[in-house]
This record gives C-alpha cells, sequence and structure tokens, in this order.
C-alpha cells in the first residue's frame, strides 16, 4: 500500500472509531464515552507499539511488502479472535476475583520500566515454541521464499512456506503484547462492551497504519518511552484504586499529555539530527 494511500485508510479508520465513540456517547453516556476514547486511545498507543515489532519479524524473513499486506490481513484477523477470546477471559477473572487487578498492574508497571529502561528483546523464530511445535507436525520448507503462498505441494506433500512461519511468529508475538495491553484498559473500565468495543476498534485500522509507519518509522524513535511512561500510570491507577481512584477525565488527560509529549519529542529530535 503507498504511503498516501495508507494514510486515507488510517484516517478512515481513526473516524470511523470517533464516530462510534459518538454512538457510545448516545447510548451509554458521557463517562462511558470517556472510557472508551481513553481505552481507545491506550490500545491504538500499544498496537502501534506492536507495528515496531511486526516491521523487525518481516525484515528477519526477508518479506517482501506485497506480501507484506497477506500476512497482516490474516495476521489481524487472529489478532481480533485471540484478544476477544483473552478479553472475556480477563473480564471474567475480574468479576470474580478484584484482587486480579492488583496482579494486573504489578504487570503493568514492571512492563513500562522494561519499555523504558530495559534493552530490546531479540526476536528469534526458531526458540519460538509454537514455531518449534508447528515444525514437528508440518514439513517447512524454504523453496518458497518470496512466494505469497502459506503452503506448497512438493512431489504431493503438503510443506509451510517461510511465509507461514512469519504469520505464526507475528500472531504470538501479539499474544504476548495482548498480555500487557489487555490489563492496561482494566485500569480504565471493567466493562466487556467498552473493553471489548476500544480494543476491536484500535485492531481494525492497523494495516493501513503499518505502511505508513514502515515510511516513517524512525521519526517516532521516542514514542515507545511514552508507551511506557503510560503502561507505569495505569499500573500505579490498579495499585491505589482501593485507596485513590483517579477519575476518567484526569487518566484521560495524563495519558493523552504523555503521548503528545513522547510524539512532539521525537519529531524535535528527528529535525534536529537532520540539521
Amino acid at each position: 500500500m503507498h504511503l498516501k494511500k495508507a494514510i486515507y485508510w488510517s484516517i478512515f479508520w481513526i473516524a470511523l472509531s470517533l464516530l462510534f465513540n459518538v454512538g457510545v456517547y448516545y447510548t451509554e453516556g458521557h463517562e462511558k464515552a470517556l472510557e472508551f476514547f481513553t481505552g481507545y486511545l491506550i490500545e491504538k498507543v500499544l498496537s502501534v507499539d506492536n507495528l515496531f515489532v511486526f516491521l523487525i519479524i518481516f525484515k528477519i524473513f526477508g518479506v517482501e511488502l506485497k506480501d507484506q499486506r497477506r500476512v497482516l490481513n490474516w495476521g489481524i484477523i487472529g489478532v481480533i479472535i485471540l484478544r476477544g477470546i483473552l478479553i472475556l477471559i480477563g473480564a471474567k477473572l475480574v468479576h470474580e476475583f478484584e484482587w486480579i487487578l492488583l496482579f494486573f498492574g504489578a504487570i503493568l508497571i514492571y512492563t513500562g520500566f522494561h519499555v523504558v529502561f530495559g534493552e530490546e528483546k531479540k526476536i528469534d523464530p526458531d526458540k519460538n515454541i509454537v514455531v518449534r511445535l508447528f515444525k514437528k507436525l508440518i514439513p517447512v520448507t524454504t523453496q518458497n521464499a518470496g512466494g505469497h503462498h502459506f503452503f506448497i505441494r512438493i512431489d504431493k506433500k503438503i510443506y509451510a512456506t517461510t511465509l507461514f512461519i512469519c504469520l505464526i511468529v507475528i500472531e504470538t508475538t501479539d499474544v504476548v503484547f495482548a498480555a500487557d495491553s489487555i490489563p492496561a484498559i482494566f485500569a480504565i473500565t471493567t466493562d466487556p462492551f467498552i473493553i471489548l468495543s476500544s480494543n476491536l476498534m484500535a485492531v481494525l485500522g492497523l494495516r493501513s497504519l503499518y505502511f505508513v509507519l514502515e515510511e516513517l518509522h524512525t521519526s517516532f524513535n521516542y514514542v515507545k518511552f511514552g508507551v511506557g511512561i503510560v503502561l507505569v500510570f495505569v499500573g500505579i491507577k490498579m495499585l491505589i484504586s482501593e485507596f485513590y481512584k483517579i477519575n476518567t477525565t484526569l487518566s484521560f488527560t495524563i495519558v493523552i499529555s504523555i503521548l503528545i509529549a513522547s510524539v512532539v519529542f521525537s519529531l524535535f529530535k528527528q529535525n534536529k539530527s537532520s540539521v
């Protein structure tokens, strides 16, 4: 997808999400609408952070741009299904065991500090447990490297291609990221409808947004620090919720201020380095 087209589609999906939020406002009220928008904002930014990792995965497998679009199509379908299942499980756990929010909060604080101060994890497909199990069931060939097929037939035998292994790595990587992003929205609301809808709307426009980031990712090097600070904030919000509740309006203001500051700082550093 060309950059101009990708930008138009990204704007379309964001506008659709805002329109959906208007519907939430008129049917559920101001508080729920603000919860949705805050949750959507957090999930969108965390999803964007995932896309930076997808860029690395595609480079590891040497996947061409025309084939990346196909992998993303199937990948996003899988993301929607897996996240839906995880959200429903998480909502059930929170309903039955309220103390689990403290556990979620601790995870988010740890993850936030790791994002800001830790080293970036190196992605090694050969160490991916799902990939290793899959290779024991289905043989994999590199014969179709660079091709657009997930499976091919060689001598009447079905082989998976490296493109399908790339899809598995993307799906399993997103499940790992979901362990951070899904607990984050429970700091904003425990309403399953708001959690599920904000996640869904955040994920729907990822394919077009990926191609925007593929062109512009070097301009947003410091956004990950903003993401880390947001995770720490929502983690603290969870831990102190029994003693002090930070209202949704203040939460939204803090989250959007952190994210805007990280984007502005990234662009400032980019412009300064190019002078």
